[in-house]
């Protein structure tokens, strides 16, 4: 008979340890072959222990071993098989058993049974279809409908979910339905049908029609009562206003906003640590920064903390206004309580926006006040139909001697105000008409105001797409025209405002990207040049450069700048605000990055693949020349020469670049001017190919500026960097490269990127490309950062791993993605992240800027 007395205390305190474990309703159970009970258990005896047999051994479920390898041998009270479990005093089971789970999973369908029974009355007529095909469209859903034989109201369904929305006319339509759909599954599988939910605005939208009297907006019937809230929308957003969506953080000190976010900094980079750990070859030693990353607490550089923004409230320059309804059914100008994407579309007012001007806020309020006498519609985000869409106010502000940084508002001197629409099935002659009511109001409101406030500009966007984010090219209506002294062009020159960095005047268009924050943009751009280390030596990589205020900022720091931007009125902006400020050394190409950044680099700099051969060769050249150089030059001489060589043994630099005699520089002193630098090809006049050549390359989109004259052929045949230096015939042959591409001794990278980050074609350029030896990355977003920086710092091995096809990219993240490219980079000397700062440009809010330095 096994002993009955109480079990040490060890094993008690084992016990104790399993009690933990069986809280846990998803421990995992290890199957394991069956063993014979122990003989002589008797388990309804009074003097066992109370655990005796109720719960499994923890032994069994960790390996899988019968009794004998368990510590306690026969004596354990646990049980080592499903067999030997018994039953709880309460009669419950173990809930790592099978017995307690099968038991668990009849419970929850019964549960999800009883919960998905469909409500039949006639307040209750919105039912949601669950299980549909994912390739269904509402038209597919539709003809499912018919040929079933079930008749409703309307239907919806978009392709890609796996539910549909239909609304019955009568409960016996809805009764007939439930019917037929358990008895005619659609392939195989059962349509399940669950009560919906309408949502709150599309209620409150229902009451009557709109001033038009026609119909309501959405085709909604106008029985349902306003007063009705029982969408998770109003529930989620009845205790969040604008203040709060918009700016999480402003209950808290700005100190403390400022903490929390260099945390949450130091955080992001300690995952770039870790994933870069995780992207190093197995081959291939891990790089010294991740070594010394554990002294700094896992970061891969010193987080050198955060710079404050100069103003902390009113500070944005750019304001988007969402067009919508409140919950309580009120056409609304302000923000979003939600996201769409979880079905919240109400829009509340901008009141106690810390982040918004006061300016802004009263803007928003006139057109505001418009919309409830416009005939026109609001735009519905539920059935992408409408008019009036969105509303934006962009604020040009003084020069920095005139800033005042208690009152920002009395800074603010010019203001473009853009409404977007939609004019699709709109009588021309009627948006004419409410476009003129809407200019006169918004004039005549600005005007009364005390002080009358300024504007420069109203132009109209007529968007037809389904998200309120248009792209570049949609057309721009101008309703009034700036005055004053204005550069020549046409009318969509004209609408426009200027703000100032650094005492420069930037012109801005409507669709232009400008940093929101002017004055803490300008300390950004400060301590970017600062950590470029740049001087007049330097080409400068401006990419995704936008309007050109980092390039222009930086242009008198540098030999020459090269800007890279998609956006071609961006470009347009950026060669006028080259113009406006006299600049002289800047060069701005219109293109993605990914399609232009290759053939710029091999421009100016010559293909990655050149400079290894020519490498290769100084180095053979070198070794068989070093004696007689050593007899044939002064000894000062040969001093430089070692040392020149010395750089290069280390790959800080692909050539000697001590020795000026040998390499030709790319301009003379005739060709420099103060701090711009000019560019001349000697044989342009002569040769008439390369002349067209250049000015073919100019019609592609590229704007370019030189000697005060915009961009024409001539100004491009001057800035081709590819034909400055033609002759190589007294040039050493471990010079022809500079003398193809006449490099700059310093070449220098600064990206600021979009929110998704450079594309990947950009980093691999950046990557490997020797002569790129210093970048700073510039971000808004910390997610794209660390996956561009792991791209960047990783070592790669020399056999390249070609990419192969994943079918779970979809689920994976952008660090995730990012290490699964580089093992398909390139072999090439990665960068190593040397110092990181974050920049609050966005007070109040959850978001903040992060500048890296990468050096190689």
């Amino acid at each position: 008979m096994e002993d009955t007395t109480t079990p040490p205390s060890q094993p008690e305190l084992a016990g104790e340890k399993r009690k933990r474990e069986e809280g846990s309703p998803d421990a995992a159970v290890v199957d394991a072959p069956s063993v014979p009970a122990a003989s002589g258990e008797d388990a309804a005896s009074g003097s066992r222990h109370p655990m005796w047999k109720t719960s499994l051994c923890s032994y069994f479920r960790r390996r899988g071993a019968g009794a004998e390898g368990c510590s306690h041998g026969e004596s354990c009270r646990y049980a080592h098989t499903e067999e030997e479990l018994r039953p709880r005093a309460d009669g419950t089971w173990d809930p790592t058993s099978h017995r307690a789970k099968k038991l668990r999973k009849v419970a929850a369908e019964a549960q999800e049974e009883a919960e998905e029974e469909v409500t039949v009355d006639e307040q209750s007529l919105d039912k949601c279809l669950v299980g549909l095909p994912r390739g269904w469209t509402a038209d597919r859903l539709k003809a499912f409908l018919q040929d079933q034989g079930i008749s409703y109201a309307t239907a919806k369904k978009k392709k890609g979910m796996t539910v549909g929305f239909v609304t019955f006319e009568s409960v016996e339509q809805l009764t007939h339905a439930v019917q037929v759909l358990k008895e005619n599954p659609s392939g195989g599988k059962e349509i399940k049908i669950s009560d919906a939910n309408r949502r709150s605005h599309q209620k409150v939208r229902a009451e009557g029609p709109v001033a038009n009297g026609t119909a309501t907006e959405n085709g909604s019937s106008p029985a349902t009562p306003a007063g009705e809230t029982s969408a998770s929308e109003v529930v989620a957003s009845s205790k969040k206003s604008a203040r709060d969506a918009v700016t999480p953080l402003a209950l808290m000190p700005y100190n403390d906003q400022l903490e929390h976010k260099k945390h949450s900094m130091a955080q992001i980079l300690k995952r770039l640590t870790r994933n870069a750990r995780k992207a190093c070859p197995p081959a291939i030693p891990l790089p010294n920064w991740i070594f010394k990353s554990k002294e700094i607490g896992g970061l891969p550089c010193k987080l050198e903390g955060i710079l404050e923004s100069p103003i902390v409230d009113g500070y944005r320059n750019k304001c988007e206004f969402s067009v919508g309804y409140s919950l309580e059914g009120k056409k609304t100008v302000g923000f979003m309580l939600g996201n769409f994407r979880e079905g919240v579309t109400a829009v509340e007012e901008p009141v106690n926006c810390p982040n918004v001007s006061e300016i802004s806020c009263k803007y928003a309020q006139m057109f505001q006040d418009f919309l409830q006498s416009s005939s026109l519609p609001l735009w519905s985000r539920v059935d992408n139909c409408g008019f009036w869409r969105q509303f934006t106010v962009r604020e040009g502000r003084c020069p920095a001697e005139s800033v005042v940084l208690q009152n920002g508002e009395s800074q603010i001197s010019e203001v473009m105000l853009i409404v977007q629409v939609c004019s699709t099935d709109v009588d021309e002659a009627l948006m004419k008409e409410e476009f003129d009511k809407l200019s006169a109001a918004l004039i005549q409101g600005a005007t009364t105001c005390s002080p009358p406030l300024p504007v420069t500009t109203i132009v109209v966007q007529d968007h037809k797409g389904i998200s309120n984010a248009a792209p570049a090219d949609c057309p721009l209506i101008p309703l009034l025209m700036p005055k004053g002294n204005q550069l020549e062009g046409g009318a969509e020159d004209k609408t426009r405002i200027h703000d100032h960095i650094s005492n420069l005047k930037f012109s801005i268009s409507p669709t232009a990207f400008f940093q929101v924050n002017t004055l803490a943009a300008e300390r950004l751009y400060t301590l970017a040049g600062d950590w470029a280390n740049l001087n007049s030596d330097t080409l400068l990589f401006d990419v995704c450069c936008g309007t050109g205020t980092i390039g222009l900022t930086l242009a008198h720091r540098v030999g020459m700048v090269v800007g890279i931007e998609m956006n071609e009125s961006a470009v347009s902006d950026a060669h006028r605000n080259a113009l406006i400020n006299d600049i002289k050394n800047c060069r701005f190409v219109c293109g993605k990055a990914e399609d232009v950044i290759g053939s710029l680099l091999t421009e100016y700099l010559g293909s990655p693949q050149q400079h290894i051969a020519a490498s290769q060769s100084n180095s053979v050249i070198n070794d068989t020349s070093k004696n007689e150089d050593t007899i044939n030059f002064p000894e000062n001489d040969g001093e430089n020469m070692d040392s020149s060589m010395e750089k290069n043994d280390n790959g800080e630099n692909e050539q000697p670049r001590d020795r000026s005699v040998d390499l030709p520089t790319c301009f003379g002193d005739e060709d420099i001017k103060g701090d711009s630098v000019y560019r001349v090809n000697k044989e342009a006049d002569s040769n008439p190919d390369e002349h067209n050549e250049a000015a073919g390359e100019q019609n592609c989109g590229e704007a370019s500026l030189i000697n005060d004259e915009p961009t024409d052929a001539t100004s491009a045949d001057s800035l081709d960097h590819g034909k400055t230096c033609q002759d190589s015939s007294s040039i050493p042959n471990n010079n022809v490269l500079a003398a193809s591409a006449c490099q700059f001794r310093n070449v220098v990278a600064i990206v600021d990127p979009p929110r998704v980050g450079l594309h990947p074609t950009v980093i691999k350029a950046l990557r490997t490309h020797p002569l790129i030896r210093r970048l700073v990355y510039i971000s808004c977003n910390p997610d794209s950062l660390v996956a561009n920086a792991i791209e960047l710092c990783t070592p790669t091995s020399e056999k390249q791993e070609k990419n192969k096809g994943n079918r779970g990219w979809r689920s994976m993240s952008a660090a995730g993605l990012a290490r699964q490219r580089t093992k398909s980079m390139p072999n090439s000397e990665p960068f190593i992240p040397k110092r990181a700062m974050a920049v609050d440009l966005f007070p109040h809010t959850s978001h903040c800027e992060m500048v890296m330095l990468f050096e190689r």
